[in-house]
């Protein structure tokens, strides 16, 4: 939709009437003014409008785009990755139907630095408190931060997000009661239906826009640090009470009888049940897709599946043989064929471009007793890679990575690297925008391999990290260097039998002959291993790895 008149046009329009009034009677006068004013009016009300409507062209020319963020889930976890123990028909469809990618990572082994970069476009480590957002955390990505929903928010898009945030709330901490806020609508998001933190960690509630869902007044939420009361019932105190044991922390207030990371009071109508979260949000999705059908929309759906505390709906209960783990993997895949469900009822398949992919590598006892460890078998969480969450192995970053987008994406399996970090960018091309020369300081326009175009090239080189601790990996080509700073916790936690980790600071991998990281070359070969440590220093210190425009 184009304006009716400019403001230059409405000037010159109301100089000519200026002309042909001095020619007029008085009441010839009153009825020229009278017709200036309805086509002043006319033009307003046009410009208010053009303001609310993208121009044609946009729902025509610039798909939408839904990514399924994943949380826990390794590389090896689904059958169209080689998993036998679990069954995945819907992402399996998804990786038929589009391009399945070998080397699909995301740029931290924890979740919180993960979903930073994502909607930042830039490495995590490069922010202060991008670690594990706690309970009361605040809001991490600042208003006035170029985002990946504020750049397509530009373009015309409807933005929204639903499920996992983990993100931090307000400033200087969330107030519950409260509005909440900065949030995600503060840095480009329209819309946002969410878990605040992690299921793990308190409180066990939904946000939506800037306040917790059927909050009650009368029974404010209260979420702190320390024990509110002697008599507050906890994992340590009633232990015997709990339908899911902890292992280790995961000891404090309990809800729905599991108990969790920090303290909480009050808010009782707003509280959920564990069984009930992935119903809530593929209904809220859904909902939300069938209301923004007729323009472009970015959908940021960020399941809590696999994370712990592992509760699937009672319909997906006892499912597989692995566990609460396995069939919270059923549970996601479940998620994945209801959405998919609705793009083809609404005739949107062919206008979608979605994005399937993992918050980080898997882990199995993450601190509930939920036989994760006692019904593994021969699964292999993190399929042929060596760690998982919490370590800059490959296991830690390298997942499951799918895109699909019918009629316009050929079905293949890619071996080139994309990322998470690179969505800003990458997003950012396709809907015809460009990121801001100051953010998305390290998302790269990888989109030619995201969509499997023949000779399209991923990334040359990947940056991973941990959760913060100094500890890094870098892939370049077939070649990985480690760097071990600090230990941090075990590596695995994804099989039986952990193996230590190398004592020296700086270790080199063949990924191509070694993908499990078992051989140490960088006695063999010195002149990569400089080269690589080099490059390595030159990533953090530079400050980005986007090239200034």
């Amino acid at each position: 939709m184009t304006h009716a008149f400019t403001p230059r046009k409405k000037t010159a329009q109301t100089g000519k009437l200026h002309t042909f009034h001095g020619r007029f009677s008085a009441a010839g006068r009153l009825a020229s003014l009278r017709g200036a004013a309805l086509l002043v009016s006319v033009s307003a009300c046009l410009s208010v409008l053009a303001a609310f409507a993208p121009p044609p062209a946009l729902a025509a020319d610039k798909p939408n785009i839904i990514v399924i963020l994943a949380d826990d889930l390794g590389y090896g976890d689904l059958s169209c990755y080689g998993a036998k123990a679990v069954q995945t028909p819907a992402i399996d469809q998804l990786a038929r139907e589009g391009v399945r990618f070998t080397s699909g990572y995301c740029s931290a082994s924890t979740c919180t630095p993960t979903r930073f970069s994502l909607l930042t476009g830039t490495y995590a480590f490069r922010q202060k408190g991008t670690g594990i957002a706690p309970p009361n955390g605040p809001a991490i990505i600042k208003p006035g931060v170029e985002t990946l929903p504020g750049i397509l928010k530009r373009a015309g898009y409807a933005t929204a997000v639903i499920g996992k945030w983990h993100l931090g709330l307000g400033d200087p901490a969330p107030d519950w009661n409260g509005e909440l806020k900065p949030g995600p609508l503060d840095i480009g998001f329209d819309h946002c239906f969410l878990l605040p933190t992690t299921n793990d960690r308190v409180p066990q509630v939904f946000v939506e826009g800037r306040r917790v869902k059927n909050l009650d007044p009368a029974d404010p939420l209260w979420v702190g640090d320390k024990k509110p009361s002697d008599d507050h019932p906890t994992g340590l105190t009633h232990r015997d009470t709990l339908k899911m044991d902890w292992s280790h922390g995961h000891n404090q207030t309990i809800h729905n009888g599991i108990s969790r990371i920090g303290f909480y009071t009050g808010g009782m109508k707003a509280r959920f049940r564990d069984e009930d979260l992935a119903d809530a949000w593929v209904n809220e999705s859904n909902r939300w897709i069938e209301a923004n059908k007729d323009r472009p929309f970015f959908l940021f759906f960020a399941s809590h599946d696999i994370h712990v505390p592992r509760v699937a709906h009672e319909r997906f209960q006892g499912k597989t043989t692995l566990g609460p783990r396995g069939d919270c993997i059923v549970q996601f895949d479940w998620c994945v064929g209801e959405l998919i469900k609705t793009l083809d009822r609404l005739k949107l398949a062919e206008k979608t471009l979605v994005v399937l992919c993992s918050d980080n590598g898997p882990v199995l006892d993450d601190g509930y007793k939920d036989d994760a460890v006692t019904k593994l078998g021969d699964h292999q969480p993190a399929g042929p890679f060596r760690g998982g969450k919490y370590s800059v192995w490959e296991g830690g970053t390298r997942t499951p990575f799918i895109t699909r987008w019918k009629g316009r994406i050929a079905p293949a399996v890619s071996d080139e690297i994309v990322c998470t970090v690179d969505f800003a960018s990458s997003f950012a091309a396709l809907a015809g925008e460009t990121p801001a020369a100051d953010g998305c300081l390290d998302s790269l326009n990888v989109l030619g391999a995201l969509l499997g175009k023949p000779g399209e090239k991923g990334r040359d080189h990947l940056l991973q990290q941990d959760n913060g601790s100094g500890n890094f990996g870098l892939r370049v080509g077939p070649w990985k260097l480690v760097r071990i700073e600090r230990r941090g916790k075990p590596e695995a936690r994804v099989s039986a039998t952990e193996r230590p980790l190398p004592q020296a600071k700086h270790t080199l991998y063949n990924l191509a002959d070694d993908p499990g990281e078992t051989t140490d070359l960088s006695a063999a070969q010195p002149e990569v291993l400089r080269r690589l440590t080099a490059q390595l220093d030159k990533l953090i210190s530079d400050g980005r790895s986007r090239p200034t425009p």
